[in-house]
């Protein structure tokens, strides 16, 4: 899972944190990096912010390498194996804890400035940071609330290794964590912007959250939205945590669900600017990531259609216990190839399709079994996918349609070109789905 930055994840953590329904809880954010999704986490949840001030306690030869971390209040945690792995003497270990205790004494002051530090006796505690290496100062973090009287113990990271996030299961009363990807070498690797956060910026956020009252802001929205609104969601696609967002107006009339084979679906400008019109037209949509980011570096997986069919269809049945409307496929490249595989199921109800510059050639053995009425939008001057697309469109034995954008390359970069594949895309879809809709009053069908 990938995340825009610190705001973003915190955003999106704060939906599956509230789902905890904690009581009174306290939020501690992780200095530095942890601060900024703690603050959303406690603008949601309507509960106070503080830090909980930990230092890593780093081998001296290779610091960025933890073999445990102290915390206020005299909290000390050593990882065993590590110091013996690295060899390292008690003097060693001295040393290091020595010079980390001078800055974790300063710390505190800085961050709270004049506020007193938030009493946790009793209280269901948070601790939040933006992720976890290897849970080495998440383990004295917790250890640290427990002897300061947290009555419950919540750990909550966007993105965790395998390792630590398991470890840490078993030292907190609950783990709340978005993603453990297999391939996991640090934590900056999975945010676009993962600048560096200042004590400046920290002490701003507490005396922000002081200033703001415990209020609870309108948490639904970041996870499940209401039946009108936009928001950022977490799809599960057979317990895969892939991010998106999903943008419900006013009485929809049916929902594209948009499935794009490389790179970020949700991110792609082309694919937010066909939402857009549709959306403007009454029309619900879910823009989301059918890959995780290690897994679009991966040239296999992308063209593995029968993989992101499967993922595509598991992400319909989560979409459809949320939103009980007719869903239709808008895909693109690899994508609208695992949108017409996973439309050839026996059991798939889905309304209708359309393909922007696809390789609906990459799903030619399921073509035929496809039902829902099909549009194959190509460019023009994309000859190579427009030869793709012809042949196609004559193994389709459903209501299909091949529509060339004169002039258009693969990308529809040139000017219009894209206006037109969305005024197509949206004529497409309105048509289909009119009928049902009056059929059936907006109700969508079966799972796919």
């Amino acid at each position: 899972m990938f995340f825009p930055d610190r705001t973003a994840a915190g955003r999106l953590l704060a939906g599956e944190v509230a789902r905890l329904g904690l009581a009174r809880p306290v939020v501690l954010g992780l200095p530095r990096g942890g601060v900024p999704v703690a603050a959303e986490v406690a603008r949601v949840l309507g509960a106070p912010l503080d830090v909980i001030v930990v230092r890593k306690l780093g081998v001296p030869f290779q610091p960025e390498v933890a073999f445990g971390a102290i915390g206020e209040g005299g909290v000390r945690v050593l990882d065993r194996e590590t110091v013996r792995a690295a060899r390292l003497e008690e003097r060693d270990c001295e040393r290091v804890e020595e010079a980390e205790r001078a800055e974790l004494e300063r710390r505190p002051a800085r961050y709270r400035r004049d506020r007193e530090r938030t009493p946790l006796a009793g209280r269901a505690v948070v601790i939040v940071d933006d992720g976890m290496a290897t849970g080495s100062t998440a383990s004295v973090a917790c250890a640290v609330a427990r002897a300061q009287g947290a009555a419950q113990v919540v750990l909550a990271v966007p993105v965790a290794a395998p390792q630590a996030w398991e470890r840490l299961r078993r030292e907190a009363d609950a783990v709340v964590c978005l993603s453990a990807p297999p391939h996991f070498s640090a934590v900056g690797q999975w945010y676009e912007d993962f600048a560096q956060v200042g004590d400046e910026e920290v002490s701003a956020l507490l005396a922000a959250a002081a200033r703001s009252g415990t209020q609870p802001a309108e948490p639904a929205r970041t996870r499940r939205p209401s039946p009108a609104g936009t928001g950022e969601v977490l799809v599960d696609a057979g317990g895969t945590v892939l991010p998106g967002v999903l943008a419900v107006p006013e009485d929809a009339a049916g929902v594209v669900v948009f499935a794009h084979g490389s790179g970020s679906s949700r991110l792609s400008t082309r694919n937010r600017r066909v939402a857009e019109v549709l959306g403007e037209a009454g029309l619900a949509t879910l823009l989301f990531d059918l890959l995780t980011p290690a897994e679009a570096h991966d040239r296999a997986k992308v063209f593995d259609i029968p993989f992101l069919a499967l993922r595509l269809t598991q992400a319909t049945r989560w979409l459809r216990l949320r939103l009980p409307l007719h869903v239709c496929y808008f895909g693109a490249s690899t994508g609208a190839a695992a949108a017409l595989v996973a439309a050839a199921e026996p059991r798939s109800d889905i309304a209708a399709i359309v393909s922007r510059g696809g390789r609906p050639d990459l799903a030619l053995t399921r073509l035929g079994a496809v039902r829902a009425p099909t549009l194959l939008i190509v460019g023009g001057a994309d000859s190579q996918v427009l030869d793709l697309n012809r042949e196609a469109a004559a193994h389709l034995r459903c209501e299909h349609r091949l529509a060339v954008v004169a002039g258009a390359t693969h990308l529809f970069e040139e000017p219009g070109a894209l206006d037109a594949v969305a005024d197509a895309a949206l004529d497409w879809f309105t048509r289909h789905l009119a009928p049902l809709s009056n059929a059936t009053g907006r109700s969508g069908g079966g799972g796919t």
